[in-house]
């Protein structure tokens, strides 16, 4: 069975997540979504989400092609797919994902992963930030 494994915040989820993830689950058997924690979107996004963690969490796993959802590390986001072996990381048109650091930690770790990017799905209409300025949250 090939996993396949995604990621991301997923703090309004709107039709360009679900794009993502059923792009994701084309590329293999089983579809594992890595939901990030607060903390860690608030470093990389450097601000809150609007919904918990856990409220996050919840609502991707009600998605239809997500096999599995569990919410990410802490320290380390990639400990993750030391842990699970996806044969397949996908990420988002525009995660901020350094491939190379990545790469470096798959071979570092002896992990057969490929990685795919998805392309966006009418990015202009469907992207999480577009969304928060339009409702007036940044």
């Amino acid at each position: 069975m090939r996993k396949v494994m995604a990621f991301g915040a997923f703090d309004i989820l709107h039709p360009g997540h679900l794009y993502y993830f059923r792009e994701a689950k084309k590329l293999g058997d089983e579809l594992i979504v890595v939901v990030a924690t607060d903390s860690n979107i608030e470093k990389l996004k450097g601000s809150d989400p609007l919904n918990d963690q856990e409220q996050r969490l919840e609502v991707v796993k009600a998605v239809k092609s997500v096999d599995d959802a569990m919410l990410g590390s802490e320290e380390n986001m990639f400990d993750i797919i030391s842990e699970l072996k996806p044969g397949i990381i996908a990420l988002g048109y525009d995660q901020k994902v350094d491939g190379k650091g990545l790469r470096a930690f798959l071979e570092k770790n002896k992990i057969n992963s490929e990685i795919v990017r998805i392309g966006a799905f009418e990015a202009e209409r469907h992207k999480s930030s577009l969304i928060k300025k339009k409702l007036g949250i940044s």
